[in-house]
């Protein structure tokens, strides 16, 4: 199973980039988007419905803003839009599906880099999202969270980590956040399982010659439950063409058909708690 995830930045400006003529060569069967930035309205065209794919957006209630989309060869067991949090869940930052025993999830956590107040939320978020990740962990499932977390763990996670380290994306509490993520949460990094090398960055900033110079982060993950994190096989950054100023992140997994098999009717919620 090939699972791509990806930050595109407007996905009315990745489908003039060529987004939707690179995706079918991929042969992904689980793609998660990330500030998709369009209204349904925007998204008339079938280029933003690709076939072969079930194909479900949650909009941020602002137009224009943040915004994802996850689209599965398999139609899911159920569908659901949010994490139950109003002041997060406008801003249409998490949409899961259900296939069997797993659940996909992509997801967007807000970035701190305008200043205090956003800061102030994105902190607010990750707390309240440890109930929910501890919760996950234990009830038996088997989960995938793909997106961009807008942090960058380690030193190895961007390329000027000293000049960054009183900003936004790489603060001590932000990346003590994903130390209890990966350390006593029990969640992997897999990208990292699989690719221990330096300079794997999948965000660079359109500022100076970031790209030319290869100055980026690491800021987009696949994170996965151990059992599904063992089964990871293959990964990528692919750079070959630019989409984004975020880079797709692609993963090959093992994952047999007992792990799909369909536990209910597709059902779509909204705040499920």
């Amino acid at each position: 199973m090939r699972i791509i995830t990806l930050n595109v930045n407007g996905i009315r400006a990745a489908a003039r980039k060529g987004f939707f003529d690179w995706l079918p060569g991929q042969e992904a069967d689980i793609v998660c988007l990330q500030e998709t930035r369009a209204q349904p309205e925007q998204r008339r065209d079938p280029m933003f419905a690709p076939p072969g794919y079930h194909v479900y957006y949650l909009d941020a209630e602002r137009k224009g803003y943040s915004g994802v989309a996850v689209y599965s060869r398999m139609k899911p067991d159920r569908v659901i839009e949010g994490l139950g949090w109003n002041d997060f869940d406008c801003e249409g930052r998490a949409l899961r599906i259900d296939l069997g025993r797993l659940s996909v999830i992509s997801l967007y956590l807000p970035s701190g880099s305008s200043g205090d107040v956003r800061q102030d939320f994105k902190y607010d978020i990750m707390q309240r999202m440890k109930s929910l990740l501890t919760r996950f962990a234990g009830d038996g499932r088997e989960y995938l969270i793909c997106g961009d977390v807008n942090i960058a763990h380690k030193e190895i996670d961007l390329k000027n980590w000293r000049s960054n380290q009183k900003n936004s994306g790489f603060l001590p509490a932000e990346r003590a956040w994903l130390d209890w993520l990966f350390d006593q949460a029990g969640f992997v990094d897999t990208f990292r399982g699989l690719d221990p090398s330096p300079e794997q960055y999948t965000w660079w900033s359109n500022r100076g010659q970031s790209w030319a110079k290869n100055v980026g982060w690491r800021i987009d993950y696949q994170i996965a439950t151990p059992a599904l994190a063992k089964r990871s096989r293959w990964a990528s950054i692919y750079k070959d063409e630019r989409f984004s100023d975020h880079a797709p992140l692609i993963i090959d997994y093992d994952i047999g058909a007992r792990w799909l098999r369909a536990g209910r009717a597709t059902a779509r919620i909204r705040n499920p708690d």
